[in-house]
C-alpha cells in the first residue's frame, strides 16, 4: 500500500531522453533535469559507484546513469540504497544532473555542427529516484528473451520488431488520413458496429441481446452503410473499418481486422483507381523510398489465370507467363501426363541458372517434399518436368519431339539448366484463386529462392480487373443462401462490366464480367472493389432471379434497396486491407518477415483465440438465460 501511495505522487518529466542531446547545445551544462523511464541493468563498481541504464518510456533509447552514496533533499533516505533496492525493467522516475561524460568515455571532445553531441556523450548523475512499479522477480527478461502470446505485453515492451512495426502503423495511419482528407477531399465517418444479419457471403458473429430472438451481428465490412451514404449525399467516404469474419484462419487471416474502406459516387471504377493509386504511391514514397508505376498496370483475370495461374500473381518472379501448346505436343506424351480427353496443356519455364546436375537434385527434392506430394495427386496429372541439356540428345527433350523442341526453343530461348514443366487441365472457363500449375510457380520460386531471388524493396502492384460476376456455389462458404448453384464472386453488390453483361444476365449469368478490381502487390491481395449496383430494380433482380435467393433473405436488404430506390448516384469503392499494407511496408523497412500477428497489438491465435486474455469465454448459465440461449 505505501509504495502505491508513494507512485501517486508522480513527480513530472521536464524532459525525454531522446532529445536531451539536442537540447544541450543550448543550454547550460550541469543542469538538473526529471526524467520517467524503465531501469535497466545494474554494474556495481565498488561499494560506493555504480553505473545503470536508464531507457525511455518507449524502450527505444538509452542513457548511462551514475549513482553514489548520498542522502535525499529530504535527507531521510540513501539514494544509492534506494536504487540498488529496485529490480531492473521497473519503470522509474529521476532526478539528476545532466553532464557530459568524461573525456575519456566519448568520442569527442567539443560539440560542432560537423559532430554533434549524441545520447551516448552524456550521463545522469543521480539526485533521486522513485520507484513507480517494481518488477518481479518470477519473470525473467534480458535482451534475448522471448515471450509467449499469453504475455503479448512483454511481447510488445521487448520485441522491437512488434513495437516498431504498432509505431509505423500509427504513422501510416495518419498519412492516409492526411491524403484523403486533405489531399483527395475524402470525408472520414464511422459507421455502426452492431448490424444485422444479411447474407453478403462470409459468415458472421452474431451479438444476442436481452430480447428474445433478437440478435445483432458484427459487420463483415460496411458495405451496406457505405452505399447507403452515397444514397446520402456524402460524395466521397473513408473510414478505418473494424471488420469480423467467422472464417477458417490462416496464417494471413484474422476472424477480426482493420480495412480502410473508400466509396465515392458519381464515379466510375476508374475514377476509384486513380485516387488509390495516389494514396498507395505517396505511402510507398513516404515510408519506403520507393516510386511506383503511374499507372499501375492492369490486367483481366483471364489473363492472370491463364499467365500465372493466379488472381494475385507475383510479377517479382522470373518466371515467364505460362503458354499453351497441347497444338504441339505429341499424343503419346500427352497421355504420359493425363487421363483427360482434349486437356489444356501448358508449359511453365523456370529459369534457373544453375548447372543441369544440381537442377535435377533440387527439382527431385522439390517433389519428395511433403509438402508438394499435393502436384503430384493432382486429378488431371501430374507435372511433367524436364531439365533443358544441350549435352544430351535433342537436349533432353527427345519425349516432344523435334518440332516441338524447336518451336520451345525459338519461344523461350533456352539454356542449359532450364526447367521446362508441363501441367494438364480441363478445357473450362477459369475459376477460383488460382490453378496447379499457378501454385507450383509459387512453391518452386520458394524452393529455388537462392536462384532466383528478389529485393526487399522491389515491388510489382497490377489491378487484377474482368472477374466473373458470379462463381460456382462452394459448399464450404455460404456465399448468398441463394438456389441457383451461383455465388456472387466478390459479393451481391457488384455491378455487370457492360451492357453486354447485363444482357447476358438473361442468357447465360455465368459468363458475365463484373466490375470488380483488385489490388494485388507481389503476390498479395492489398484491396479489392468495385463498381456498384446503383439501381434497386437491377439489384432486386440479381438476387431474385439470378442467385435465386427467397423472399426472407432479400427482405433482409431491404433498408439497402430503399437507400437504392431514392435516386442513389453510381457509385464506386474499395477495401484496402490495413493490417496486411502495413506488415509489407514494415517486412521491407526491416528486410524482415512480417506477419499480421506483428502489427496488430492484440492479434488472435490460428484457433481465433486471444490468448493473453483468454476469450473466447464460456458463458454461465446466467449468462444464457439472459440472453434466452440455450446449449445444444
Amino acid at each position: 500500500m505505501n509504495k502505491f501511495k508513494k507512485s501517486l505522487y508522480l513527480p513530472k518529466a521536464d524532459h525525454q531522453v531522446w532529445n536531451l542531446s539536442k537540447e544541450y547545445v543550448n543550454a547550460s551544462p550541469g543542469r538538473e533535469v526529471v526524467l520517467h523511464g524503465y531501469l535497466g541493468p545494474r554494474s556495481d563498481l565498488s561499494k560506493k559507484l555504480s553505473f545503470v541504464t536508464l531507457f525511455d518510456t518507449a524502450y527505444e533509447k538509452r542513457l548511462q546513469i551514475l549513482a553514489s552514496p548520498h542522502l535525499s533533499r529530504e535527507g531521510d533516505e540513501d539514494v544509492y540504497e534506494k536504487l540498488k533496492s529496485i529490480k531492473a525493467n521497473s519503470p522509474v522516475a529521476l532526478k539528476g544532473i545532466f553532464q557530459p561524460r568524461p573525456e575519456a568515455q566519448r568520442n569527442r571532445r567539443l560539440p560542432s555542427k560537423s559532430l554533434p553531441w549524441t545520447l551516448n556523450d552524456f550521463e545522469i548523475k543521480l539526485s533521486d529516484i522513485q520507484s513507480l512499479n517494481d518488477f518481479p522477480s518470477d519473470i525473467i527478461m534480458t535482451p534475448d528473451s522471448e515471450f509467449s502470446p499469453e504475455q503479448r505485453h512483454l511481447q510488445i515492451r521487448t520485441n522491437k520488431h512488434i513495437s516498431n512495426a504498432l509505431s509505423l502503423r500509427n504513422n501510416i495511419t495518419y498519412l492516409c488520413r492526411k491524403i484523403l482528407n486533405t489531399s483527395l477531399g475524402f470525408v472520414e465517418i464511422e459507421t455502426p458496429l452492431l448490424f444485422k444479419s444479411t447474407s453478403e457471403g462470409a459468415r458472421e458473429f452474431i451479438v444476442p441481446t436481452r430480447r428474445k430472438g433478437l440478435a445483432y451481428a458484427l459487420p463483415q465490412s460496411p458495405q451496406q452503410f457505405k452505399q447507403i451514404l452515397m444514397a446520402s449525399g456524402i460524395q466521397k467516404y473513408f473510414q478505418f473499418a473494424r471488420c469480423f469474419r467467422d472464417e477458417d484462419l490462416r496464417a494471413d487471416r484474422q476472424p477480426e481486422f482493420t480495412q480502410l474502406d473508400i466509396e465515392k459516387s458519381f464515379a466510375k471504377a476508374d475514377d476509384l483507381l486513380e485516387a488509390v493509386e495516389e494514396l498507395i504511391r505517396n505511402v510507398w514514397k513516404d515510408f519506403l523510398e520507393v516510386k511506383l508505376p503511374n499507372p499501375f498496370p492492369r490486367m483481366t483475370y483471364t489473363q492472370a489465370m491463364s499467365e500465372y495461374g493466379s488472381d494475385k500473381p507475383d510479377l517479382r518472379i522470373p518466371i515467364q507467363p505460362f503458354s499453351r501448346i497441347d497444338h504441339l505436343l505429341p499424343a503419346d506424351l500427352v497421355s504420359k501426363i493425363t487421363s483427360l480427353i482434349k486437356p489444356v496443356v501448358e508449359v511453365m519455364i523456370v529459369p534457373a541458372k544453375d548447372s543441369t546436375e544440381n537442377m535435377r537434385r533440387l527439382i527431385g527434392g522439390f517433389l519428395d517434399s511433403p509438402d508438394n506430394r499435393r502436384f503430384l495427386d493432382n486429378p488431371s496429372g501430374g507435372p511433367g518436368i524436364f531439365i533443358y541439356d544441350s549435352g544430351k540428345p535433342l537436349q533432353g527433350l527427345s519425349a516432344f519431339g523435334f518440332e516441338a523442341v524447336e518451336e520451345l526453343e525459338r519461344m523461350f530461348d533456352l539454356r542449359d539448366g532450364y526447367v521446362i514443366i508441363l501441367q494438364a487441365r480441363e478445357d473450362a472457363q477459369l475459376s477460383g484463386g488460382s490453378t496447379p500449375l499457378g501454385d507450383m510457380r509459387n512453391a518452386v520460386h520458394k524452393a529455388l529462392a537462392s536462384l532466383l531471388p528478389h529485393d526487399w524493396r522491389d515491388f510489382k502492384p497490377v489491378w487484377i480487373t474482368d472477374f466473373p460476376l458470379f462463381s460456382p456455389s462452394n459448399a464450404s462458404e455460404p456465399g448468398q443462401g441463394g438456389n441457383a448453384g451461383l455465388a456472387s464472386t466478390h459479393h451481391p453488390f457488384t455491378s455487370p462490366k457492360s451492357a453486354g453483361d447485363v444482357d447476358m444476365l438473361l442468357t447465360d449469368p455465368s459468363h458475365v464480367i463484373g466490375d470488380h478490381y483488385d489490388l494485388v502487390i507481389n503476390g498479395e491481395e492489398i484491396g479489392g472493389g468495385s463498381k456498384r449496383i446503383h439501381h434497386a430494380e437491377m439489384q432486386e433482380f440479381i438476387m431474385r432471379d439470378i442467385l435465386k435467393m427467397d423472399d426472407e433473405r432479400i427482405a433482409d436488404f431491404s433498408h439497402l434497396l430503399e437507400a437504392l430506390r431514392s435516386g442513389c448516384p453510381p457509385h464506386a469503392g474499395i477495401a484496402l486491407g490495413f493490417d496486411r499494407l502495413v506488415a509489407m511496408i514494415h517486412a521491407s523497412r526491416t528486410e524482415k518477415k512480417t506477419t499480421l500477428r506483428d502489427v496488430i497489438a492484440f492479434p488472435k491465435s490460428g484457433n481465433g483465440d486471444d490468448l493473453m486474455v483468454k476469450s473466447p469465454g464460456p458463458m454461465t448459465e446466467d449468462v444464457l438465460e439472459t440472453y434466452h440461449l440455450k446449449l445444444r
